[in-house]
């Protein structure tokens, strides 16, 4: 009995040799593939956290962060932005610890309040006015000024006049010594409707400014007083921060407002300038480092998505509270 294989038994070995090759070549080109994903997979992985690392020096760098820092000496900068509110980033709760900071900063040669703000709550001014004038006396050798941007109203006036100094550009809006307190009726609109008002009180004034009820004369006269005693505090505090630099003029505490051109011609401010050129030539420090907390991405994120809803709540306190 023959046992070799003929040429067609060959022929058809190695075409299943063959493609055996080509299976395990495959599987091998799997293999790889699906290797080369996981280490692309983990690079991003690390890219994502090495970035998110580097933010977060960054971050903590703007904060003020003296360990990023290779100046030998600097200007601190706290800001006095946007609305002046107990919830909001230019609160007492947010500012004086930034002050607190700059001040007990030993590379810190001197302050610059950054204010662009309308004003705000009464309250959260006279409290940041108060802790400035406190550090000023634990730390008379390290000066404070002031910066107006477009803004510098009412409450961040209020503020600002603590510093040793007042500085703006000469289109600056600064002033706005008063108080007001926003209210409506609703009284007539009630009546064209049919609706009428059932709010149960305790207490001959507790509800004062209903705006479904008319207004009353000892409820006008009631406020006024409140307004008046809030406004001399805002003019006491004034007077003693600027002292006589404030010309003997009657529209100062009337609640105007004026340009940076006119402000300086009153004694409302003291010169011309901006952050830089008051960290340059005035405190001799021209590199600055902000002292104010700083929103994270995430926080700047979260805040696009509820400034509209944010500033509806915000409205409507303002809407009944005494502002400056």
């Amino acid at each position: 009995m023959n046992n070799n294989n003929s040429p067609a038994d060959a022929q058809v070995n190695n075409q299943q040799a063959i493609q055996s090759l080509k299976e395990i070549a495959l599987e091998g080109i799997k293999e790889q593939r699906a290797s080369r994903r996981w280490k692309i997979f983990f690079m991003l992985i690390f890219a994502l956290m090495f970035f998110l690392f580097i933010m977060a020096i960054k971050t903590a760098s703007m904060a003020g962060d003296n360990r990023f820092s290779m100046a030998e000496e600097y200007t601190a900068v706290v800001d006095i932005k946007g609305i002046i509110m107990s919830n909001t980033d230019a609160s007492a709760d947010n500012v004086i610890p930034a002050l607190q900071d700059a001040f007990e900063d030993d590379k810190a040669k001197g302050i610059i309040l950054n204010c662009n703000t309308p004003g705000g709550s009464p309250v959260q001014s006279s409290l940041i006015y108060d802790e400035i004038m406190r550090l000023r006396k634990l730390h008379p050798d390290k000066p404070i000024h002031a910066v107006a941007g477009d803004l510098c109203a009412s409450g961040g006036y209020f503020i600002v006049s603590a510093a040793e100094n007042i500085y703006a550009n000469r289109s600056s809006l600064v002033g706005s010594i008063g108080v007001r307190m926003k209210s409506f009726g609703l009284v007539e609109v009630m009546k064209k409707i049919g609706i009428e008002s059932r709010e149960m009180t305790a207490g001959k004034y507790k509800a004062l400014i209903d705006p479904f009820k008319p207004s009353t004369p000892e409820a006008e006269a009631h406020i006024k007083r409140m307004l008046s005693s809030t406004h001399k505090h805002f003019i006491d505090s004034v007077k003693a921060g600027r002292g006589d630099r404030l010309k003997d003029n009657g529209d100062i505490f009337t609640g105007l407002f004026w340009t940076g051109e006119d402000a300086k011609t009153l004694g409302v401010i003291d010169d011309f300038g901006s952050v830089a050129s008051v960290a340059r030539d005035i405190i001799k420090a021209e590199t600055t480092i902000n002292f104010s907390p700083q929103k994270t991405l995430l926080d700047k994120l979260s805040s696009r998505v509820g400034a509209s809803i944010s500033t509806l709540l915000l409205e409507k306190e303002i809407t009944q509270t005494v502002l400056y």
